[in-house]
């Protein structure tokens, strides 16, 4: 019986030890197994392999699941459906209207290539109108954009949490693409 088989017999007998020995010795072929489900993925994914490992364990061994794996076979059975399910639900939450799923991504760098010069100033006209009405947004994307600093360099610099930086980036972004688009 392998090491992996041993530790999910006594999950499955409720030694609540056995749980915590399971991800070191399955997390590389998870990890293996989430790239390769995410390398058929449309391009744009944001999703990254160890998100999926660390979302499809969670579920796995959650509070509310009841872990009956025979053995190693059947947990990373178990571990690509669970991701398959993570990655549905992705899917379905990018292509809701409420996320935007009516309408075309295309990336904020794809808008100001040099061939773009138009589009270049009316995303300064833009900027210029967005920094009116909420600077710290406006002062985000030319640090992400323009300064080429990242995510959670830039909510350093404006002193403010990582997680609000995401949210002011997404935000900006999508205000930028409609006043540059018209719409």
């Amino acid at each position: 019986m392998t090491e992996i088989t041993q530790v999910l017999k006594a999950i499955d007998q409720g030694d609540a030890n056995a749980a915590a020995q399971l991800l070191p010795l399955v997390y590389e072929e998870l990890r293996k197994l989430a790239k390769s489900r995410l390398a058929n993925e449309q391009p744009g994914q944001t999703l990254q392999p160890t998100a999926l490992v660390h979302e499809a364990y969670l579920r796995l061994l959650g509070d509310d699941a009841e872990p009956r794996w025979q053995n190693r076979a059947h947990f990373f059975a178990a571990a690509a459906e669970a991701m398959r399910r993570i990655l549905i639900d992705v899917a379905r939450r990018k292509s809701a209207v409420k996320h935007g799923g009516d309408r075309i991504r295309e990336p904020l760098e794809d808008m100001v290539a040099p061939e773009k010069c138009q589009e270049l100033l009316s995303l300064d006209e833009a900027l210029s109108k967005l920094a009116a009405q909420d600077p710290v947004k406006a002062r985000l994307v030319e640090l992400r954009y323009f300064a080429g600093l990242t995510g959670d360099d830039a909510a350093k610099v404006l002193g403010i949490s990582p997680a609000t930086a995401d949210r002011y980036w997404a935000f900006a972004r999508a205000w930028l693409h409609s006043e540059v688009r018209g719409d």
